[in-house]
């Protein structure tokens, strides 16, 4: 009892310091501004600091009271088990409401200090003290969570001496991505959290120009990232455990981490128009409010227990916190836009529809038009539930048949963006850069038809998939031919990489969903079974269990075309009486070949029923989530002849030195490709 007094106290101490840091420090800015103290305002890095020092010390607490299966802590008797492997006793953490708030927290703690870090030198500069005053207030309400609906080391009920724990949902400890998917997830969840403050700041300081948006560049960019590749694993755990065969299936979880993507995506898209043209000022102020909302929006999803899903846990009040939240974000961030409307007028205006800005603000409208399409058929049930009192369901066909012709646009306009110039592209320009692009379009499709595709769709994507892959190459190789190998790294050439990236991992959706076969096939041990131009053949039916008499695998070990036994398993976690499938899958450039278990067999038994997926092109999904974070890395360098965007509305945050005031038409943030 000693050490689970000790984890409990000094958990909540840790959460108490960063609730007390947190709340000073806002205060401290507060106070700092209204009495224009530029010596308190240097304080609140601190504070900062101190917050972050706490949630780790929370962290560390509750770590150490699952590795000591400290079974005083409720959460302990929940998620907590002598029989679970070190690794997924780690992940336990996150694996239920509570931990996951925790694990929130310390994410955003870091993300405050990271900020208090980075800005140390112009703590006293206004915008960086609203900014970390509204980081500040964030932080505190996740403590004031983790203190009170979430109470990650509330005191359970006396359990007997040999009390063993249940452990984690079995679904979260039969694959090592749940160590890293949702660590990643909420880097890019929290991330956000960095330009919603400046955007905050700005719209309360007056700043309204471009100079927030340079100092929150790279923070937008990899927190776009860490979703991206957040969303990914969470596909590849999906595809890896689920035993269904598929990567995405329309989850109203999954679909709460696509929104702020969508939203996000179109931010990084939308802003640099802004910084280049002055123009869609309130458009992006919207669109990173949104984004941050959103995020809120999808914790409440995920943690109310609103919906049923795989992936969604926790039924107690911290949903009505949540939705709270979500709400004073949205009233607060729209007043605050209406006050300052007439200091958001953009100074230019676009030139012709087809102009670079042009393709920015369709691909915003469409990124826009997908996450209300995403957003409506999520809350859709709930609204329905709540008005009417009766359940429905908003299937994958609504998603489908919706968002197809938007993905099919979107890989368009990737094709036709890059090559366009601002203000306004002539008839002759435009034949001349798309040259090249078109035919590699022609090609992509002619491959497609001569290996045997069909169906306007995946011919529709593959084909444009090859036009816009041709328009990305065209810009690298230019750059490449100018700079050398510094022709990978800006934004713009950066950008390109990354839509390669985003090109095959839309091919490859489009092949997969299209063109998956799959069987239910009876082998036996005295014969094989041809299927698909693949032989299965049975070898036996095992059972193993493991050291601590914990799980019981059941495996069907299966020859596949004469080669590797590949053993497709139900695992049954004895201490839950759960069963759940774990698939087995050869994988190659091509295709996959994906095995499950089907209920019913038996240890030794020569014969057993499996099911059979054949998926074209799955592993160019992750090939594609590997390009797209090379790419994000480049293009969080700058590239050569950059300049900074000023303005005589937004004056520059470095100290010393008046603001460079430059006609908003001039304001130039480009890559050397950028006008060829």
């Amino acid at each position: 009892m000693i050490a689970a007094s000790l984890n409990s106290a000094l958990g909540r101490g840790g959460l108490l310091l960063m609730l007390a840091a947190s709340v000073i420090g806002a205060l401290t800015i507060v106070l700092g501004v209204w009495q224009k103290d530029r010596r308190l305002l240097k304080q609140a890095p601190r504070y900062a600091w101190l917050a972050a020092a706490g949630s780790v010390l929370a962290v560390i607490m509750m770590q150490r009271a699952l590795i000591t299966r400290d079974y005083s802590i409720a959460y302990i008797q929940q998620v907590g088990s002598g029989d679970t492997p070190v690794l997924y006793n780690i992940a336990a953490m996150w694996s239920a409401l509570e931990g996951s708030i925790l694990l929130w927290g310390v994410t955003l703690a870091g993300f405050t200090g990271a900020v208090a870090w980075r800005f140390r030198k112009r703590s006293d500069d206004e915008l960086v003290g609203w900014a970390l005053m509204v980081m500040f207030v964030v932080t505190a309400f996740f403590a004031v969570l983790s203190f009170g609906p979430a109470d990650a080391f509330q005191a359970g009920v006396p359990v007997a001496p040999d009390f063993n724990g249940p452990g984690p949902n079995p679904l979260l400890q039969n694959h090592i991505l749940v160590l890293f998917h949702p660590p990643i997830l909420y880097l890019g969840y929290v991330g956000f959290t960095v330009p919603f403050a400046f955007a905050i700041a700005a719209l309360v300081t007056g700043r309204l120009g471009e100079g927030w948006l340079m100092e929150t560049r790279r923070w937008a960019l990899f927190s776009w990232a860490f979703l991206s590749i957040g969303i990914l694993l969470g596909g590849w755990w999906s595809y890896e455990v689920l035993g269904w065969s598929g990567v995405w299936a329309w989850d109203p979880v999954e679909n709460a981490s696509l929104l702020p993507w969508l939203t996000g995506t179109a931010y990084i898209h939308s802003v640099l128009v802004q910084e280049r043209r002055g123009m869609l000022r309130v458009w992006n102020l919207s669109l990173l409010i949104s984004t941050f909302a959103l995020t809120i929006l999808g914790t409440f999803l995920t943690r109310s227990g609103v919906i049923n899903s795989v992936h969604a846990f926790g039924d107690g009040p911290v949903g009505s916190w949540l939705l709270g939240g979500f709400v004073v974000i949205a009233v607060v961030s729209l007043a605050l836009i209406a006050w300052r409307g007439d200091r958001l007028r953009s100074p230019g205006s676009i030139d012709s529809p087809l102009s670079r800005e042009g393709a920015f603000l369709a691909n915003n409208v469409l990124f826009t038009v997908f996450a209300f399409i995403v957003l409506l058929g999520t809350v859709f049930p709930l609204l329905v539930e709540a008005l009417q009192d009766r359940r429905t369901v908003v299937g994958a066909p609504y998603f489908d048949r919706l968002s197809m012709p938007i993905g099919i646009v979107m890989l368009f306009l990737m094709a036709i963006a890059p090559v366009l110039p601002w203000r306004k592209a002539s008839q002759e320009l435009l034949s001349t850069r798309l040259f090249w692009p078109a035919w590699c379009g022609v090609g992509a499709l002619v491959f497609s038809v001569a290996v045997g595709a069909t169906g306007w769709a995946p011919l529709v994507a593959f084909g444009l998939g090859g036009f816009a892959a041709g328009a990305a190459l065209r810009q690298i190789v230019l750059a490449t031919r100018r700079q050398g190998w510094r022709g990978f790294v800006g934004r713009a050439n950066g950008g390109m990489v990354v839509h390669l990236g985003v090109i095959m991992i839309a091919v490859a959706l489009a092949a997969s969903n299209s063109f998956t076969h799959s069987a239910t096939l009876e082998l036996d041990t005295d014969g094989v079974v041809e299927w698909g131009s693949h032989t299965f053949a049975l070898d036996s039916v095992t059972v193993e269990t493991n050291a601590a008499e914990s799980e019981r695998v059941l495996k069907a070990n299966v020859l596949l075309d004469g080669e590797q036994v590949y053993s497709p398993a139900m695992t049954t976690y004895l201490n839950q009486g759960i069963t759940v499938g774990t698939p087995s899958v050869r994988t190659g450039l091509a295709k996959d070949v994906y095995l499950t278990l089907e209920p019913g067999a038996e240890p030794g038994d020569s014969t057993a029923v499996i099911r059979v997926f054949v998926k074209p092109m799955i592993l160019w999904l992750w090939i594609g989530g590997l390009i797209m974070a090379v790419g994000t890395l480049l293009a969080a360098f700058p590239g050569s002849k950059r300049r900074r965007a000023t303005d005589a509305v937004s004056a520059p945050i470095a100290v010393g030195g008046p603001p460079i005031v430059r006609d908003s038409e001039q304001l130039v943030t480009s890559d050397p490709v950028d006008d060829e």
